[in-house]
């Protein structure tokens, strides 16, 4: 399970014309699964994004989560994070999870995020998006399970 994490001001996730997800202060979650992923990788991914504390307190250190900046959470599913482009001039996407894996994984792990109390927006599954985000730093993680 791959997650590249965006620390952004705002974000939104459009499907032609239609928002599909819109937040201010947050995360923007780009995710990708492979074909090892399962319900303990999710559930750890949760956790991690869950606790993270990536905003600046009074000192200017960081050292707030979501919660503590009522910040929310945008989460677009992205298959390309497991393309690789080693060879060729073209990626190759085998180590993607096929959709009947991954789009029940990908909502479990939506699913989790709000369990855990936080205020979760979503892009589609499997759509063409047009995703536009101003980042807030910029602050970008690479997390991995």
């Amino acid at each position: 399970m791959r997650v590249l994490l965006q620390r952004v001001s705002r974000a939104e996730v459009r499907v032609g014309e239609r928002v599909t997800g819109a937040i201010g202060r947050g995360f923007l979650l780009l995710i990708g699964f492979t074909h090892a992923d399962g319900e303990a990788n999710a559930a750890w991914m949760a956790e991690k994004v869950a606790g993270l504390r990536l905003f600046a307190d009074a000192e200017g250190k960081m050292n707030l989560g979501l919660e503590e900046v009522d910040g929310a959470v945008l989460v677009v599913s992205q298959f390309t994070l497991y393309g690789d482009a080693q060879k060729g001039r073209r990626p190759s996407f085998i180590d993607a999870a096929r959709p009947e894996q991954a789009i029940p994984l990908y909502e479990r792990f939506v699913a989790m995020l709000r369990e855990r109390g936080l205020r979760v927006e979503t892009g589609e599954f499997g759509a063409m998006m047009d995703v536009e985000l101003v980042n807030d730093g910029p602050v970008t993680l690479w997390l991995e399970r």
